[in-house]
């Protein structure tokens, strides 16, 4: 019989008792007698994945979580089984569609041309809270080639090069955003990649995993579920020391995958995760792509995440109370979130209220230009199917067709 590790043992006890890695944390640093803070919840996460062996915090990480100091120890001497960590590197694509440039000979750029592609690729994510894939699939490509020629033909500092790597990472992950919510897949994982590549070279991990999680999403969402589960969980190790938001976003992913692949103990600790990370939220220095990362966003997938669990019961309160306050001018996501309240209440066997819902999820849809809310109208139509005898459910199935 294979023994336990020092890092499946603390997870194992600290799991046993309803802690998060935080509790644990606190816990260690009070059996130390040292300020609450000392130990961080990034450190309990490197052991527990056997990154790092507590060596000296052994005692106290034993003492609190009351496991005899010997068995740890034992547990800390018994060497992992062999693997290798799963990284965003792994992820690059075989071509190099960033090939760094020679001597370019090109105009000499500075800070200000990269400030000014920052707010460019700003300005596109607050279109896209209004606009869908449709409307700015062009504006969007043509920023993104933009950006990709400047890094090839102008001439500029190291410093400068490695912004401009980093903008071109913000702006792949947007640009594939709104790519993929027009149905082009394949061509929204290309520039996904495109992105890694800069976020990579620029060595910048919490955009690789916001590119790597991006990629992630779209493959749950196409069906090859077991990649999802793969990228969206190592963007989220990837991400570890990354600010809270980031690392709420991320675990967020990480349990849409899962409840995509029906794994439903691990989508909802990863659900944990997300909302322990977002109570971190402070004024901490962030990235602007995470302006949108909060409470309600995170209410808005664990219902999602419970629909997709078939839990109706505990999807439909948490929609109900988002939706009441959601701003009305984000159509397309308005009519996404509307689409799973509409599943969530039929499948609570509650006909009328998912036909009512159904009617908004179609009459918003009708004007967007997103494959995502065509998609989700036809899941919502299948599911009012099996209602077909009621006669809400019956006018709104004769009136979709």
């Amino acid at each position: 019989m294979r023994r336990q590790t020092a890092a499946e043992l603390i997870k194992q006890a600290r799991t046993a008792r309803g802690w998060s890695q935080a509790d644990l944390a606190r816990e260690v640093c009070r059996a130390a007698g040292v300020p609450v803070d000392t130990l961080g919840r990034q450190e309990i996460y490197r052991y527990e994945t056997g990154r790092r062996t507590p060596r000296e915090w052994l005692p106290f990480v034993a003492g609190a979580l009351s496991i005899p100091v010997a068995d740890l120890e034992r547990a800390a001497s018994i060497k992992a089984r062999e693997r290798t960590p799963t990284t965003i590197a792994d992820f690059l694509p075989p071509d190099d569609p960033l090939e760094p440039p020679d001597a370019a000979s090109g105009r000499r750029i500075g800070m200000s041309a990269v400030r000014d592609l920052t707010q460019r690729v700003h300005g596109l994510r607050l279109a896209d809270d209004v606009l869908a894939g449709g409307d700015l699939i062009g504006p969007a490509l043509r920023e993104l080639r933009t950006a990709v020629r400047l890094y090839s033909d102008a001439s500029y500092s190291d410093s400068v090069g490695r912004e401009l790597l980093r903008g071109i990472g913000e702006l792949a992950q947007i640009a594939g955003w709104i790519v993929s919510d027009a149905g082009r897949h394949v061509e929204a994982e290309r520039i996904y990649r495109l992105g890694i590549v800069a976020s990579h070279r620029a060595g910048d991990l919490t955009l690789g995993a916001n590119l790597l999680g991006s990629l992630a999403y779209q493959r749950s969402n196409t069906g090859d579920v077991r990649a999802g589960v793969t990228m969206a969980t190592t963007a989220c190790e990837q991400a570890t020391d990354g600010p809270p938001r980031a690392r709420a976003l991320y675990s967020d992913r990480v349990a849409w995958a899962h409840a995509k692949a029906q794994a439903s103990q691990d989508a909802i600790r990863a659900l944990g995760a997300a909302a322990e990370a977002l109570a971190e939220h402070a004024d901490e220095d962030e990235p602007g792509y995470l302006y949108w990362v909060d409470a309600g966003e995170l209410q808005v997938m664990e219902a999602r995440v419970y629909t997709e669990l078939h839990r109706p019961l505990r999807a439909v309160p948490i929609l109900r109370d988002v939706l009441e306050r959601y701003d009305a001018t984000h159509t397309r996501e308005l009519a996404l979130y509307l689409s799973w309240l509409a599943v969530a209440y039929a499948e609570a066997n509650e006909p009328e209220e998912a036909a009512a819902t159904a009617h908004r999820v179609i009459s918003l849809s009708s004007d967007v230009a997103s494959e995502r809310t065509a998609e989700r109208v036809r899941v919502v139509l299948t599911a009012l199917r099996s209602y077909r005898d009621v006669p809400d459910v019956r006018d709104v199935l004769d009136w979709a067709s």
